[in-house]
């Protein structure tokens, strides 16, 4: 870290030259005067410059600028930045073009990252310096306030895997999976589109301005810029919006872990070894952090070798537990780890989670490129077409769009974003980095989810992903089955594929898990050796366990505080964090909820995921519409109206889907789609003393009713929130317009003391930059000491 790592400054004066647009702030530091300068918001960040006029330039190495301060590429870089466009107009055209031939899975991981490339080397250069302005003279929250607890300033490195470690739930890991059935095409499409141009900008730019205001919350920042009646309504909508997001994540737990002792045993023993870790690094030997990392990924992995011998050990009948079982423990388990200290369980369980995510994302990316790996998927499937799928029902548009939840645009990272990230960011243009450079890592992991879903053989993936009504639940039937909607698959081959991962079975392990976990291991499989499907399978299993757990920890603790502190506007007691009934109050309510939602999921005869995921879908990206609605008021506010369409363009498309698929929802007369019309549907069958499948009975029908109300009420209660928040920031921005701006919530700029590298890899400059800063500071300490002495 480069924790409160500034020098007094002795000697301020603002500097202006309109003709080279230099501004700066200059100091004594250690004998040395120091100058920011040559500031230009298109060419990037300031340079350091001492009195003699020496300059150490801290934007791109490749970048130059012409004498009115213009930015400029030198040829070669020009040249790079060519091949990479290149490159990925090819992977775009095959992709485009491929009417039936085999497609190699490498052109959509190359048309991934040459996208991602060019959008983050360029895009988001412009957004950061052009739009938003960012300036590294001005002190962060993270500098001003730092109290080594929530204020910290922390190395940019490190708090982007901590930022990514808290966005990247089940999202890009289940919906491009889910997806998968209208094909691959339409996934890439709006995974790589969608980040670059929504997810992305959303990340950077909600960071951007809650690091303005302190880190202030999403709904703190709705109520103050928006009003009142819009703050209330996101306040709402963000809290149960929220409950609806924990229940679908602990569904894809529940969904990968059930009848799965192996897993059972692995994620387990994840909780001790998380446990052991915090103690020893608190209490045992404080600060020992490479030692720590060493002894807990080693346990992980004996964690995930030891459960294929759960049988010998005598284990397999007490861990092969069922959906409702794994139910009663998550909720146990997530009340007890939203009370215990952070340092305990959540932090340990984080830092093994951010080594197990990066760690399988790179190792994923070799694989593909030691395998390449055929598209076994079709580009476009019917489904996308008369909305008939068997994992989930509806239309390519809009059902495509909030499927994938995640990795293209989703709102559960603007509360990671005006959260605990925007309180440790050390420089301003780290916002590039970890809010835009996150995102698009998310969505990397995204296309790797699609890529192995796609691979498979489609038979096997519908065989998994349909409800176990359709199925049947063996090997026949199911086969059957995926005979009925144009596909084929032995049933020999169903045992086979379970039989090679230790599993007793596959057949409507839905929820997306299991799909991905099958995909990862056949492409581990041939890239790095035969005869470890069933390691790389359950290694993949607890990779997506922990990558959610994760997520279930922090969103707990998050609902927690929120209601914690919405009820303490009434009762101010209940606010304070450290009055335990209040806190255990809070968290016993936080985990009743999601875990009703999570019941309601595991026990639905229709396939909880089927059901809960679109109101999932559509629940998150409705809050990405509030989070970027607040983002083009902020713009207009500050009299930016011609940069709104930054993100504009993602909040018109957002809410065109989202409400788009709200109505479908609510209204459809199809009842596979419309919650309503379902309710009707089995309410008359049950008045006629009629079951209809995949009901077996009474109660699963009268269950169907109550599932199908619930959720289309929360459907509609999400949407007309919404609706109310937006309805008050367009009034908000026709005043803005008309009087050319509006007072803000921005605190007023202090200079910075911190001299930081403004990307994840340092320039040569940068670090000459650096290290003499640090060398002025302990010059300036050694001085202090002596003059004490």
């Amino acid at each position: 870290m480069l924790a409160a790592a500034g020098v007094p400054v002795t000697r301020c004066a603002r500097r202006e030259d309109p003709r080279f647009r230099r501004h700066g702030w200059e100091a004594d530091r250690g004998g040395v005067r120091w100058l920011w300068a040559d500031t230009d918001p298109v060419q990037g960040l300031p340079g350091l410059q001492d009195a003699r006029g020496a300059r150490m330039s801290t934007t791109m190495s490749e970048r130059t600028s012409t004498p009115g301060g213009k930015p400029r590429m030198s040829p070669k870089s020009m040249a790079i930045w060519g091949v990479v466009a290149v490159v990925g107009a090819v992977c775009w055209s095959v992709l485009a073009l491929s009417r039936g031939e085999e497609v190699s899975a490498l052109w959509i991981l190359f048309a991934a990252l040459s996208s991602y490339a060019i959008a983050y080397r360029f895009y988001a250069r412009f957004i950061a310096y052009r739009v938003l302005q960012v300036d590294d003279t001005r002190a962060t929250p993270a500098e001003r306030l730092q109290d080594g607890k929530d204020f910290d300033v922390t190395d940019r490195r490190v708090l982007f895997g901590h930022h990514f470690a808290a966005i990247a739930g089940a999202g890009p890991l289940v919906g491009p999976v889910l997806a998968a059935q209208m094909g691959y095409l339409p996934g890439t499409i709006w995974i790589i589109v969608g980040v670059i141009f929504a997810g992305a900008v959303q990340d950077m730019v909600v960071l951007f301005f809650s690091m303005r205001r302190d880190g202030k919350s999403l709904g703190q920042m709705v109520r103050e810029e928006i009003g009142m009646v819009g703050g209330i309504a996101a306040l709402i909508a963000v809290f149960a919006i929220m409950i609806i997001i924990l229940a679908v994540l602990a569904l894809v737990v529940v969904n990968a872990l059930a009848e799965s002792p192996w897993g059972v045993f692995s994620i387990g023993l994840t909780i001790p070894i998380a446990l052991f870790m915090g103690f020893y690094l608190r209490h045992f030997r404080p600060g020992r952090v490479a030692e720590v990392t060493a002894i807990g990924v080693g346990l992980l992995l004996l964690a995930i070798i030891g459960g294929g011998y759960v049988e010998q050990m005598g284990l397999e009948s007490a861990l092969t537990l069922s959906p409702e079982q794994l139910t009663l423990g998550l909720v146990v388990y997530g009340f007890v780890a939203s009370i215990l200290p952070v340092w305990m369980l959540l932090t340990p369980r984080d830092y093994l989670s951010t080594f197990m995510k990066i760690g399988v994302i790179v190792l994923l990316a070799v694989g593909l490129l030691v395998a390449a790996p055929v598209l076994q998927n079709e580009a476009v499937t019917d489904f996308a077409i008369d909305g008939t799928g068997p994992v989930f029902a509806g239309k390519l548009f809009p059902f495509v769009f909030i499927t994938i939840a995640c990795g293209a645009l989703s709102g559960f990272h603007a509360l990671i974003a005006s959260g605990t990230t925007p309180k440790m960011v050390a420089k301003e243009s780290h916002v590039r980095m970890i809010g835009y450079g996150g995102m698009l890592m998310e969505s990397f992991v995204a296309i790797s989810a699609l890529i192995a879903a796609s691979v498979i053989d489609p038979g096997l993936y519908f065989a998994i992903n349909s409800p176990l009504g359709a199925t049947g639940g063996e090997a026949a039937t199911a086969a059957e089955f995926v005979k009925t909607i144009g596909f084929h698959i032995n049933p020999d081959t169903l045992t086979a594929a379970a039989q090679s991962v230790d599993e007793a079975t596959l057949i409507s392990r839905t929820g997306g898990a299991p799909t991905l976990a099958l995909g990862m291991s056949s492409i581990f499989t041939t890239a790095f050796g035969g005869g470890l499907a069933a390691f790389w399978y359950h290694f993949a299993i607890m990779f997506e366990a922990l990558f959610i757990l994760t997520a279930v920890d922090a969103g707990t603790r998050v609902g927690r505080f929120m209601l914690q502190d919405t009820i303490g506007n009434v009762w101010p007691k209940y606010a304070d964090l450290s009055w335990k009934p209040a806190s255990w109050s809070a968290s016993a309510i936080v985990v009743g909820l999601w875990g009703y939602m999570l019941y309601v999921g595991v026990t639905d005869p229709l396939g909880g995921i089927n059901q809960l995921f679109p109101l999932f879908g559509i629940a998150n990206q409705l809050l990405a519409a509030i989070a970027l609605t607040l983002c083009v008021t902020l713009l207009i506010k500050h009299g930016k109206v011609k940069w709104a369409w930054v993100p504009g363009v993602g909040l018109v498309w957002d809410l065109i889907t989202t409400m788009t698929a709200s109505y479908q929802k609510v209204f459809s007369d199809n009842p596979k789609i419309g919650y309503f019309e379902q309710r009707s549907v089995y309410q008359a069958a049950i008045n006629n003393d009629t079951v209809l499948a995949p009901a077996a009975d009474m109660d699963q029908m009268r269950t169907i009713v109550t599932n199908s109300t619930v959720n289309g009420t929360l459907q509609s209660i999400f949407a007309i929130l919404v609706i109310i928040v937006v309805v008050n920031a367009i009034v908000i921005w026709v005043k803005a317009i008309r009087a050319g701006g509006l007072p803000t919530t921005e605190v007023p700029a202090t200079p910075s003391d911190i001299v930081a590298p403004a990307d994840f890899f340092a320039t040569k400059e940068e670090k000459k930059a650096v290290r003499e800063w640090e060398a002025s500071r302990n010059r300036v300490g050694a001085m202090g000491s002596g003059d004490r002495q």
